[in-house]
């Protein structure tokens, strides 16, 4: 069976550049697209930079339906594996279920990480409707999307138009998971919320401060973005600090 064909825009992102690196995951229906200009601005920054496609993203709804939240924590770690042969050290940043799949994996890998940059990170929707979809017999195909909740004008997000509800289950896993894996994750933390989020409530961000147990942490409040802040007006705020935290968190590698 063909592979399906990939949407323009939402094709992985691989940069090789010095020995620090930053693995960048995009979110839940969305793909490359929504963290590539965070991605790019990175590469410029000089640093080594992974963005994977996450399987059954950026090509059709079907396609994800039959898709797992393993499969998407089995890409993340194809494309640490690829930095670790490069770098000596390691951030990872993510967008939505993108921060929560970077919360998993410094849980995960609790040595591995020099610090992260989760950015309107989930862990939980405050949406029942959305719940009872995830063992809901029988249960529709797919539900209204999620994508482009941007506050700028004329910027949209190349994500699917509709969610696939098998995926629903998968995404409630991966933030049960993250969140139980708190605890474990020891590396400093730059945290980015909007302060006006129409996908992600949030208090996410907040319960992620508090729970993280390294005090080396930050809680950003973007306040003129929606959820896809990566492509909204704080974008290069975004940018502009991640760059230095990593800088500042490597002093001792590169000084």
């Amino acid at each position: 069976m063909a592979e399906p064909q990939v949407l323009a825009g939402a094709e992985p992102f691989l940069v090789e550049n010095g020995k620090i690196g930053v693995l960048v995951s995009h979110g839940f229906t969305g793909n490359p697209h929504s963290m590539r200009y965070l991605a790019e601005g990175l590469a410029s920054a000089g640093f080594t930079v992974a963005l994977p496609r996450l399987k059954g993203h950026g090509t059709t709804p079907a396609d994800m339906a039959a898709s797992t939240a393993s499969d998407w924590v089995a890409d993340l770690e194809r494309a640490s594996a690829w930095l670790q042969q490069r770098c000596d050290t390691l951030f990872m940043t993510g967008l939505s279920m993108g921060g929560t799949l970077t919360l998993l994996m410094a849980g995960q890998h609790p040595d591995l990480f020099k610090g992260i940059i989760p950015i309107n990170a989930m862990l939980f929707s405050n949406n029942p409707d959305l719940a009872s979809l995830a063992f809901m017999s029988p249960a529709p195909a797919e539900v209204s999307g999620i994508g482009s909740d941007i506050k700028a004008e004329g910027v949209t997000e190349n994500a699917y138009p509709v969610t696939p509800v098998p995926t629903i289950k998968e995404l409630f896993t991966l933030t049960k998971v993250a969140d139980e894996m708190l605890p474990r994750i020891t590396c400093p933390a730059l945290i980015f919320a909007s302060r006006n989020d129409h996908v992600v409530p949030p208090a996410n961000s907040e319960y992620i401060f508090q729970k993280l147990p390294n005090a080396d942490k930050q809680l950003v409040w973007l306040e003129n973005s929606y959820h896809v802040a990566t492509l909204d007006n704080d974008k290069d705020l975004i940018l502009q600090k991640s760059i230095d935290f990593i800088k500042a968190h490597t002093q001792q590698t590169t000084g």
